[in-house]
């Protein structure tokens, strides 16, 4: 089987990294993956990008970036992202992965009039979800990790929706039939979930929210972990 590609849009805190690695580890520990099993290339640097063909699927990380920030890495990656879609490589989009996966195929993406969504939430899963590829063996609701204050806004034309809660309409899509993108972490842990909580906590207050009880609400998150699992398998052609 050809590597995963891990496409690394951004880093954790780095108090965080010191003590579990990065996101780049966390995806890797739920999918299964060993480092030989990958290709870790950070498209924030001015790097060469992986050739089509050179990898079976590809994975992106979240970011503390914003996909609206004009940076000319985002803009190079969404370009990326629509070539994936048109070879028709297995891509999934993590939280900033999501977003620039939305835009790219023609939606919109932007901050959550909400404000912030952040700890260990419901999440619901569409009709839709029972026949696709990735998601069809979750249960109607399980539990997913989120931290985000930018969201998908508008889905891109034929998008399908896979998941929503009362926060956030658009958790997870696909675009085309072999592009998905979560707004939750499949990667994060209990323990990584607890350290955005505590990073975010003065933001968290003004919002209203009680940081106790965001505490008390987290919890591992099995299933969204299997979607990693499940999405190396459909990338080697197990599925």
């Amino acid at each position: 089987m050809l590597p995963i590609l891990i496409i690394k849009a951004g880093g954790t805190f780095p108090e965080t990294r010191k003590k579990f690695g990065d996101f780049e580890d966390w995806t890797m520990h739920y999918a299964g993956l060993s480092q030989d099993q990958v290709m870790i290339v950070d498209f924030r640097e001015d790097v060469p990008l992986p050739e089509m063909g050179a990898f079976s699927g590809a994975i992106m990380t979240g970011s503390h970036s914003m996909v609206t920030d004009p940076d000319p890495w985002i803009l190079r990656t969404e370009a990326y992202i629509r070539r994936i879609i048109e070879e028709n490589v297995p891509f999934l989009g993590v939280c900033f992965g999501h977003q620039l996966l939305g835009r790219a195929a023609g939606g919109k993406a932007g901050n959550n009039p909400k404000g912030k969504e952040v700890g260990t939430k419901e999440i619901f899963g569409t009709a839709e979800a029972a026949s696709d590829l990735l998601f069809r063996n979750m249960p109607p609701k399980y539990f997913g990790h989120a931290t985000h204050t930018q969201a998908v806004l508008e889905l891109p034309e034929g998008a399908v929706l896979l998941a929503y809660n009362d926060f956030e309409p658009h958790h997870a899509i696909r675009v085309g039939e072999r592009a998905w993108g979560v707004q939750f972490h499949p990667e994060f842990s209990a323990e990584h979930m607890d350290e955005y909580i505590d990073f975010q906590a003065e933001a968290l207050k003004k919002q209203g929210e009680d940081i106790s009880a965001l505490h008390a609400q987290t919890c591992e998150t099995d299933p969204s972990h299997g979607l990693l699992k499940r999405f190396v398998k459909i990338a080697a052609g197990e599925i």
